[in-house]
C-alpha cells in the first residue's frame, strides 16, 4: 500500500464520521499551527534555520496545549495532509488555504507565523485565522534576543488567544511555564531532532532527543518523545 494512499485513509478516519462523532463530544474550539516560515534569518546555520520551522511550530503546540479550554490538531495530522497536497513546510500559506486546509483537520481556527534571526535578535510573528469566514482575526508579535527564545514562545501562545473570543491560559500555569529553564540550544536541537523525524530518520533523531533529555533535563518534551520512539 503506498504512502499516499496510506495519507488517505489516515486523513478519511481523521476527518470521517467517527472523528465528527468525537469533536461534537469535545466541544473546545480546534487550533491548528502551520509550520512557521522564515521571513529572512541570518547568523545560524542553514540546518538549524530550516529545523526551526517545525521545531518552533511543535513547541508552539506544545504551550497551546497547556491551555486545557483548547483542542489541538497534532502536528503530524497537519503534515500529513500537507504532503498529501504536495506543499511545501516551509512556504508561506495564505489565509484561503490555510483555512481550507484547517477545515480538513477539523479546527476552527488556524494560526500561522513567521520568525527572523537577526544575528541573535529574534522575532516572531503569529495570526489566528478564523477557518469558516478567512478572516484574519488576531495578530500577535513578540521580539527578544535569542537566548530567550522559550519564554517568548510562551509569550506568543498567550497572545494568540488573548483578547479573542477563546479560553485564555490561566495566570498561574502560565508562569510555571515562564519559569523552566530552557536554553535556545535545547530549542535548535529539539528542532533538528523533529526535522529529522519529518525525514524519516528516526535513528538521529533518537540520539538527539537522548543528548536533550541528557543535558537539558528541564525540557520535558525530549524526554517524552524519546519514551514514544522507543517503547516497546
Amino acid at each position: 500500500m503506498g504512502r499516499r494512499l496510506l495519507i488517505c485513509l489516515a486523513l478519511l478516519f481523521a476527518t470521517g464520521p467517527a472523528a465528527a462523532l468525537a469533536q461534537q463530544r469535545d466541544s473546545r474550539p480546534g487550533v491548528a499551527v502551520f509550520p512557521l516560515t522564515n521571513g529572512g534569518s541570518f547568523g545560524e546555520s542553514k540546518e538549524d534555520l530550516e529545523a526551526l520551522t517545525v521545531g518552533l511550530q511543535q513547541m508552539l503546540l506544545t504551550e497551546l496545549a497547556q491551555n486545557s479550554g483548547l483542542r489541538i490538531v497534532e502536528r503530524s495530522t497537519l503534515r500529513d495532509l500537507m504532503i498529501e497536497q504536495d506543499m511545501d513546510a516551509t512556504a508561506r500559506v495564505d489565509a484561503e488555504t490555510a483555512a481550507h486546509l484547517g477545515k480538513i483537520v477539523g479546527a476552527r481556527y488556524v494560526v500561522t507565523g513567521v520568525f527572523i534571526d537577526l544575528n541573535g535578535d529574534f522575532r516572531m510573528d503569529g495570526r489566528v485565522i478564523d477557518v469558516e469566514t478567512t478572516e484574519i482575526l488576531k495578530t500577535a508579535q513578540v521580539r527578544d534576543d535569542r537566548s530567550k527564545l522559550y519564554s517568548m514562545l510562551v509569550k506568543l501562545a498567550a497572545g494568540i488567544t488573548d483578547g479573542l473570543k477563546l479560553p485564555s491560559l490561566p495566570k498561574p500555569v502560565q508562569s510555571t511555564r515562564l519559569e523552566r529553564k530552557i536554553p535556545d540550544r535545547a530549542i535548535t536541537l529539539y528542532s533538528r531532532a523533529q526535522n529529522y523525524e519529518d525525514y524519516g530518520r528516526k535513528n538521529e533523531a533518537i540520539q538527539l532527543y537522548r543528548q536533550i533529555a541528557q543535558d537539558f533535563p528541564a525540557m520535558t518534551e525530549a524526554k517524552e518523545r524519546l519514551e514514544q520512539l522507543t517503547k516497546g
